[in-house]
């Protein structure tokens, strides 16, 4: 498959992928992921592996797109949960729970 990473064409395959990573340590995983074999590795490890390129050369996004292309199972970052302020009051009231109904 032909693909385009950091403006550099690129012709790429399933099975070439697999082999290039054959071997490959994975990073920790803090964001965004693709699934190789049965590892779990971070999208820019990828990237730099099979591009040769630095990693701040081409975004997430340009190598998660071609290996969802490829067959491969790509994880994304969930969104965030929105974070819930209670005011003094309310956490006050929290804290010594409801009151019982007479």
């Amino acid at each position: 498959m032909r693909c385009v990473i950091a403006r550099f064409p690129f012709e790429l395959t399933k099975y070439g992928v697999l082999e290039t990573m054959k071997g490959v340590k994975p990073e920790a995983v803090t964001g965004e992921s693709v699934i190789i074999g049965r590892r779990h590795y971070p999208v820019k490890q990828v990237g730099q592996v099979i591009t040769r390129q630095d990693r701040r050369d081409f975004s997430a996004a340009e190598v998660l797109r071609a290996m969802a292309r490829l067959g491969f199972t790509c994880r994304t970052l969930p969104a965030a949960e929105p974070v819930r302020v209670l005011s003094p009051l309310q956490e006050a009231s929290a804290m010594l729970g409801t009151p019982m109904a007479v």
